[in-house]
């Protein structure tokens, strides 16, 4: 690896790390069910939101090991309402167990970072959101990621403070 190559991920890895603790942070002290309201709006729920960054930066991590299909639309009803619930801390999940998950996804996603080839690309899956013959490169997909995760701190931080007050930052 070159130096210019480890800084790169030196600070993709640093970048993750902070938009990912902010993200978290925005759950600290919360119950399940206050994971679960829905405060505005938005069908957004803090809990949700976790669920949901963590199953995309799965999902990306995995095109870049396996290409296309990772990241493809669901086709069935069944994959629509699994996609769904991905936005939604469901009844039988808790908090807790949606922050160790989001933390095992986020390990294996540092892992795949520090090795993978970032040049390496595969053509993006027919979506109507993708220009079609589109492909992205792993340092594309990490830059999604952490694009992704950053966003959703922003919605985050406006959950929690419908909810009760807390703010992020400031």
């Amino acid at each position: 690896m070159t130096t210019t190559d480890t800084a790169e991920r030196a600070d993709l890895l640093e970048s993750l790390g902070v938009a990912r603790h902010f993200l978290k942070y925005t759950v600290q002290g919360l119950t399940d069910e206050q994971a679960r309201q829905r405060p505005t709006a938005s069908e957004l729920t803090l809990g949700g939101l976790i669920k949901h960054v963590g199953e995309i930066e799965r999902q990306w991590a995995r095109f870049i090991t396996e290409g296309p299909a990772a990241v493809a639309m669901p086709e069935d009803e069944r994959g629509f309402q699994e996609w769904a619930n991905g936005f939604k801390l469901l009844e039988d999940e808790t908090l807790a167990e949606i922050l160790q998950r989001y933390d095992a996804i986020a390990a294996e996603t540092d892992k795949l970072l520090q090795t993978c080839d970032l040049d390496a690309s595969h053509e993006l899956p027919p979506a109507p959101w993708f220009k079609p013959g589109a492909r992205r490169s792993a340092r594309r997909v990490f830059t999604h990621i952490l694009a992704e995760t950053a966003q959703h701190s922003g919605h985050a931080d406006i959950l929690r403070e419908s909810i009760d007050g807390q703010k992020t930052m400031g």
